[in-house]
C-alpha cells in the first residue's frame, strides 16, 4: 500500500492524555487524520482535542473496563464512520524488586500494559479490518532489555510484543498490518517520575551510554507518525534500538553481568524505601499518568497475588488501607 497515508484516515490513541499519545495525536492530526483520543484525565484529553482541531474526538476511559473501551469505539465509529488505526499506548511503570513490589502495582500494570492493550485491539479489530487498516502497540526496547527494578514493566512489554507478532500473522490475509513500538527513554510524565523515584530512580542516571539519556518527545512522535503512515513493522526510537532488537538473544548475558551490582544495590535500597514509606508508596505508578491511573482503580480488577500481599514478606508490613493499593 505505497500510496496509504493516514490524511482522511481515523485514528484511535489509548493513553492520549499525555506523553506518546498525546504527541501522536498531534501529529497524524496536522497529516489530515481524524482523531479519537482515549484515556484518562479529561481534562488533558479535552486539552489535546482541542490542539488537534475539529476533527477531533476524546473518551474518558480506563483500558482495564471492556465495557467503557467499547463505547469509546462505539462513540469514534459514530463520530468518524470507521476506525482504520488502533495505537494501543495506555501504560503505566512501576518500579521495585520482586521480592518486595506490591503485590497489587505488579498486577495492575500487567493489566494496564498487557491485558489493556489486548482488550483495545479486541474492540477495535472489526473497524481496522473492515477498512484494512493498521494496528500499532507500543511496547518498549524493556521488552528486549530486562533490567532490575522493571519485572513487572518489561514483562508487561515483552508480552505485547509477543501479542503483536502473533497477530501480524493472524490478520495479514484480511489486508491489516500491525507495528510493534520500541522506545528508550523518552522525556514523557512517566520517565521523569521514573527518574524521581527517592530510592532507584537514580540507576539511571548512574548507568552508561545509551540507557542515561533522554530523547526529545518530538522525536518519538514524528517517528510513531512516520512509522503509521508507513505501516511498519517496528517503529523505533532512537535508531540503535534497532541494532538491539536484532542482537537481543547474543547481548543478553553480558547485560546481565553489567547489572549485578547495580540490583544488588537497588535491592537494598528499595527494601529501604518500602520500611520508610511502606510497600504501596514505594512500588506506586510514576508520573502524572501514573497517578491519574491509581485514582481511575486504586484495587487490581481480578484477584490474584495482590489478595495475599501480607504474606510475601513477613518482616515488612503493609499499609493497612488496601482502598489505596498502588495501582
Amino acid at each position: 500500500m505505497a500510496d496509504w497515508t493516514t490524511s482522511g484516515k481515523t485514528v484511535l490513541i489509548t493513553g492520549a492524555a499525555r506523553g506518546l499519545g498525546a504527541e501522536t495525536a498531534r501529529r497524524v492530526a496536522a497529516r489530515g487524520a481524524n482523531v479519537a483520543l482515549v484515556g484518562l484525565e479529561p481534562e488533558e484529553l479535552q486539552r489535546v482535542a482541542a490542539q488537534c482541531g475539529t476533527n477531533a474526538a476524546w473518551f474518558e476511559c480506563d483500558v482495564t473496563d471492556a465495557d467503557a473501551l467499547q463505547r469509546a469505539i462505539d462513540g469514534t465509529v459514530d463520530r468518524f464512520g470507521g476506525i482504520d488505526v488502533v495505537m494501543a499506548n495506555a501504560g503505566i511503570a512501576t518500579g521495585g524488586m520482586v521480592r518486595s513490589i506490591d503485590p497489587a502495582a505488579f498486577e495492575r500494570t500487567i493489566e494496564i500494559n498487557l491485558l489493556g492493550v489486548w482488550r483495545t485491539v479486541r474492540a477495535a479489530l472489526p473497524h481496522v479490518i473492515e477498512r484494512e487498516g493498521y494496528v500499532l502497540v507500543i511496547a518498549s526496547l524493556a521488552a528486549a532489555v530486562h533490567g532490575p527494578g522493571m519485572a513487572a514493566y518489561s514483562a508487561s512489554k515483552a508480552g505485547a510484543e509477543a501479542f503483536a507478532d502473533s497477530l501480524r500473522v493472524e490478520v495479514k490475509h484480511l489486508g491489516v498490518d500491525v507495528g510493534v513500538g520500541y522506545f528508550s527513554f523518552i522525556d514523557t510524565d512517566m520517565v521523569r517520575g521514573g527518574d524521581a523515584h527517592p530510592s532507584i530512580g537514580h540507576f539511571r542516571k548512574d548507568a552508561g551510554w545509551p540507557f542515561n539519556r533522554t530523547y526529545p518527545l518530538s522525536m518519538a512522535g514524528q517517528g510513531i507518525a512516520d512509522g503509521i503512515e508507513g505501516r511498519r513493522r517496528w517503529v523505533v526510537v532512537p535508531s540503535w534500538g534497532r541494532a538491539l532488537l536484532v542482537l537481543r538473544t547474543a547481548l543478553a548475558p553480558l547485560l546481565d553481568r553489567a547489572s549485578h551490582d547495580t540490583a544488588a544495590q537497588a535491592d537494598a535500597e528499595f527494601l529501604k524505601d518500602v520500611e520508610e514509606r511502606g510497600m504501596q508508596a514505594a512500588s506506586s505508578p510514576v508520573g502524572a499518568g501514573g497517578a491519574a491511573a491509581h485514582k481511575a482503580a486504586p484495587e487490581t480488577p481480578r484477584g490474584g497475588q495482590a489478595d495475599r500481599a501480607v504474606e510475601i514478606e513477613p518482616e515488612i508490613e503493609p499499609e493497612p488501607d488496601r482502598e489505596t493499593a498502588a495501582s
